[in-house]
């Protein structure tokens, strides 16, 4: 019989590569940023967030933290490189010298914040229960509110009926790095990876209803906008909308 060690170590390989697509989702759109030369319209706010989450989760999980977590420090910490990636084509294709500083301002203050969490952590507390404690409820709360942040695409998706600009894959991809996470923090039990990706999972799963209730729509409202010649909702949004997805666990 597999032990139920093996079962949460396979569950967190599968969570690690399912994360990967996730941090890796908005290439294209850097892509078309380095050929255009600006960040246009796009906002660094979505990477910032997934910058300083990745950070205190790679926190998290170090051994003097809380143990035997090292697929959640593997995961995290190429998020954190990814991210940081991100930060620095913004820092040299912005339009101006006012964001760019605002970039390097903000991630150098989100470092220290996590840093001095780190410092204050391991200085006043000297077991790593108490430490898993504080750091995952400041994980948690951060981990919710990235999870929280399609409620905005899916209000649109109800009150549009479409669902253009909300990716299938995308949300699939959601829902289930939210189940594998979820599955992983079973056995033993970790409250504070379970909690905000059980929650990631209704996430997700609430956008592929919505999917599947408002994909017939979408199709008539495509086929509708071609017909009067009109440019698809798509092409404009998507490609805006996508690489503000979060995340992870």
């Amino acid at each position: 019989m597999v032990s139920a060690s093996v079962v949460r170590f396979a569950v967190g390989i599968l969570g690690n590569i399912i994360a990967l697509f996730l941090f890796l989702s908005p290439v294209p759109t850097f892509i078309g940023i380095c050929k255009k030369g600006s960040v246009e319209q796009y906002s660094p706010v979505p990477y910032l967030a997934t910058f300083v989450n990745c950070m205190l989760w790679v926190l998290y999980g170090l051994p003097f933290v809380h143990p035997n977590s090292v697929l959640v420090v593997t995961v995290n910490g190429a998020g954190c490189f990814i991210e940081l990636v991100y930060l620095l084509l913004f820092v040299l294709y912005s339009d101006s010298n006012k964001k760019r500083l605002k970039v390097i301002v903000i991630s150098i203050l989100e470092i220290m914040i996590v840093g001095l969490i780190a410092g204050l952590v391991l200085g006043l507390t000297h077991t790593t229960k108490r430490r898993s404690q504080i750091v995952g409820m400041i994980a948690i709360i951060c981990n919710i509110m990235m999870y929280a942040a399609p409620l905005s695409v899916m209000k649109m998706v109800i009150t549009t009926k479409s669902v253009e600009y909300m990716p299938f894959f995308l949300s699939l991809a959601s829902f289930a790095n939210g189940v594998a996470w979820a599955v992983y923090a079973i056995h033993p039990f970790d409250p504070y990876i379970a909690a905000p990706n059980g929650l990631g999972s209704l996430f997700g799963l609430a956008q592929l209803i919505l999917y599947a209730t408002y994909h017939k729509s979408t199709k008539e409202q495509v086929a509708a906008r071609k017909a009067k010649g009109e440019m698809g909702l798509s092409e404009v949004v998507v490609a805006r909308d996508s690489n503000k997805v979060s995340n992870v666990r």
